[in-house]
């Protein structure tokens, strides 16, 4: 129980993460791979915030911030000097990782001793129950998980939900315009080029909140942990896709949430089955394929089916 429950608080989590590549790779169409790094100096920033101020939620606005700044980056070097936008993430994604290491001072930050945004729920959750564990179904499970499960809801909900109003504002209306048509923008005398930093902005942004959040989660920051965060925040997009197709919206981002939860669970199952924990990457992998692939099956099918 305690297994499902911390994947779907870390499934919540990562959502954030998902909700910010689905704006870069779906609204803006730029393959953005700035997340790898931008997610880890969420976390970063956030963990050394902690260390030195002791509150979490200034911690989480500071990973939110510093995530923002790593995709300005990446849009000034694409648009200010001409190269190409995935060679750019590509650069500023490497150049995080010696920043991560400067903003942290060592390769990772521990955070059991210190308060994280889950805290208060769960000391809130432990007095309701009168112990740190309670029983369902005949199982156990730790209090700390339900707080993790309840942030990351809160969390999802509040990112989600302020992103559909914003895009269904003009300045919003201008960011999906230009990743759909950016020529037909440039022709009204759209500024695309502050609009695409803007976009990857906000998009590493909400990375790098992610990044805070799931520092505090797991109970640490590591210079590393954004490696193949990549492939799991696309990996929840494109599950979510694929169990919806082309819809709204509204119901979009509700399947990239639900896409980031199901690929935590498939993770999860694939380790209590009796997987070797080593193999995590490659199952990641495996999964991508599998929802990259599933979509182009399921239409071939079909016709014949018809």
């Amino acid at each position: 129980m305690s297994i499902l429950l911390s994947s779907l608080g870390l499934g919540l989590v990562l959502a954030v993460l998902a909700i910010g590549l689905f704006i870069s790779f779906r609204i803006l169409k730029f393959q953005d791979i700035t997340v790898e790094g931008s997610f880890a100096l969420g976390g970063a920033a956030a963990a050394a915030t902690i260390v030195a101020s002791g509150n979490p939620w200034l911690a989480t606005a500071v990973g939110f911030l510093a995530g923002g700044a790593a995709g300005a980056m990446t849009g000034s070097v694409h648009i200010l000097f001409g190269i190409n936008g995935l060679l750019s993430g590509i650069i500023v994604m490497t150049g995080l990782y010696s920043v991560n290491l400067r903003v942290m001072g060592r390769s990772n930050i521990p955070l059991n001793n210190h308060a994280t945004v889950m805290q208060s729920p769960q000391l809130f959750l432990e007095r309701l129950a009168g112990s740190d564990q309670v029983e369902l179904f005949g199982r156990q499970f730790a209090l700390s998980d339900a707080a993790i499960l309840l942030v990351g809801f809160a969390v999802v909900v509040a990112t989600a939900s302020l992103l559909r109003l914003f895009l269904a504002t003009n300045a919003g209306g201008v960011l999906r315009g230009t990743g759909d048509n950016p020529l037909l923008m440039q022709a009204i005398g759209v500024p695309t080029g502050a609009v695409v930093i803007g976009g990857l902005a906000l998009s590493n942004a909400l990375a790098g909140a992610s990044g805070a959040l799931f520092a505090q989660a797991v109970g640490f920051a590591d210079a590393q942990m954004g490696l193949g965060i990549l492939v799991t925040g696309l990996a929840s997009v494109i599950i979510g896709q694929s169990l919806v197709g082309e819809a709204s919206l509204g119901v979009s981002l509700t399947a990239v949430v639900l896409g980031s939860v199901i690929f935590r669970l498939l993770v999860a199952i694939s380790l209590r089955v009796g997987l070797n924990p080593n193999d995590l990457k490659l199952i990641t992998a495996v999964f991508v394929v599998v929802a990259l692939s599933l979509p182009k099956v399921l239409v071939r099918k079909g016709p014949r089916r018809a």
